[in-house]
């Protein structure tokens, strides 16, 4: 799947047929029982999966020309990335709880809309520290598109075509992740200076309201009924308390966190390393890298296919024999090596985070898979917020190597957690 895990049944009432995520009160299919449609709402729900995450990470192939820019260190830099994340993290729990009294359509695009604002406000930061600000303000509106996303897929169209509908989202993630990091990364070369990297934000906000436009058109209005029941805190807390007693739940949890945490880490300090000696690779170069989170595309739907086959215990041993391997190879000087290496890394996080993925459906209740994902969102998400500052202290005492040597312990975690938490019940894996 997507390094970005999105694809979780966020819907309330949800349940697995064939492995397809659906709504137990959705409609056989509104939009088309047999079909999939309009090729233009296909469209709008793939700019849906895009713009959800094309902002997310766009500082990550900046961050050493932050760093000479601002005089600030790479943990005060990381935090351009961190923030964002912990916005996400934050909020994810709150769009789950509050997004079943809305209208699906309003919400995304009214996020999409609202997202391009603090990304235009980004680019007017005077200092390293609104940047930061701009970026929390990002990632605490971001959750209102990729969770509200998944519920509209699910109930509007039939159980048949979900998996179709859902792959383009995915594929719309993966692919956003790069676009934006790309885009800032060629924008910020193009205007070469210290104000390049305020014409990225300036292009992002403009392709971000231009999203809006075409969600807009072409999404449609969706049937389903924003809930009317009244609104109690106590009601919505009560499975979310129960997640917190449920040893199932709590390992998938870790392994979420340490599967974004050497993530982020790896894709975050590689930029600094691959900028200096002997490499000496430029913004946009830099930018580049990040074109392996197209696997994603490819990977996600064999991961899931695979797993459901081998079991989510030796899914997650084969994800973290790829990321131990691929994180290896980028302690190489050559370039390819470096690169293939990140593409192997990367098919591991895919590969962990669709095993994660799947125990959460096992391990959660039917009744409790909102706030189960909202739960696992936020720890995802508190990994990455982490990975943006912690790896800052490694490299200190040994640089890059050190900070393979840190991720190398994460995947320790996450296969540890992953054969011994997830044992049960047998028929998981």
């Amino acid at each position: 799947m997507s390094p970005e895990p999105s694809n979780f049944s966020l819907q309330s009432s949800s349940d697995i047929q064939d492995g397809i995520p659906v709504s137990a009160g959705a409609p056989a299919g509104t939009i088309g029982p047999s079909a999939l449609g309009p090729a233009t709402s296909l469209v709008a729900v793939a700019l849906c999966g895009i713009f959800a995450f094309v902002d997310m990470y766009v500082t990550q192939p900046l961050l050493p020309l932050f760093e000479h820019i601002f005089s600030a260190s790479k943990a005060a830099v990381g935090l351009t990335v961190s923030a964002t994340t912990l916005g996400v993290a934050l909020a994810a729990p709150v769009y789950g709880i509050f997004v079943e009294r809305l209208n699906r359509k309003r919400v995304i695009v009214g996020t999409v809309l609202a997202v391009s604002v603090p990304t235009l406000l980004a680019a007017t930061s005077p200092n390293l520290h609104m940047l930061i600000f701009w970026r929390l303000m990002q990632g605490l509106l971001l959750p209102g598109i990729f969770a509200t996303t998944i519920a509209y897929i699910t109930e509007e169209w039939s159980h048949r075509a979900v998996a179709t509908v859902m792959s383009l989202y995915i594929s719309g993630n993966a692919l956003g992740g790069f676009l934006g990091r790309v885009t800032a990364g060629f924008v910020t070369t193009r205007f070469a200076g210290h104000n390049g990297w305020r014409w990225s934000f300036v292009v992002l906000a403009g392709l971000t309201l231009l999203g809006a436009i075409l969600i807009a058109r072409w999404l449609p209005h969706g049937s389903r009924e924003p809930a009317q029941a009244p609104f109690r805190v106590r009601q919505q807390m009560q499975p979310l308390l129960g997640h917190l007693r449920n040893p199932r739940l709590l390992v998938t949890f870790l392994v979420g966190f340490s599967v974004l945490f050497s993530m982020v880490a790896g894709f975050t300090y590689i930029t600094f390393y691959l900028a200096a000696a002997p490499f000496y690779l430029s913004t946009f170069a830099l930018s580049w890298l990040f074109a392996v989170y197209i696997l994603g595309i490819f990977v996600t739907p064999i991961a899931g296919s695979l797993i459901s086959r081998v079991g989510l215990r030796k899914g997650i041993t084969a994800a973290v024999a790829f990321s131990t391997c691929g994180i290896l190879l980028t302690l190489t000087h050559s370039l390819f090596l470096v690169v293939s290496g990140l593409a192997l890394f990367c098919t591991g996080v895919f590969i962990a985070q669709s095993s994660a993925a799947s125990f959460l459906r096992v391990a959660s209740d039917e009744g409790g898979r909102v706030s189960a994902a909202g739960l696992y969102l936020t720890s995802y998400y508190l990994g990455g917020t982490a990975a943006g500052v912690v790896p800052s202290l490694t490299w200190e005492m040994g640089g890059w190597p050190a900070c393979v040597a840190l991720v190398l312990a994460m995947q320790v975690l996450t296969l540890t957690a992953g054969l011994l938490g997830w044992r049960q019940p047998k028929s998981a894996g």
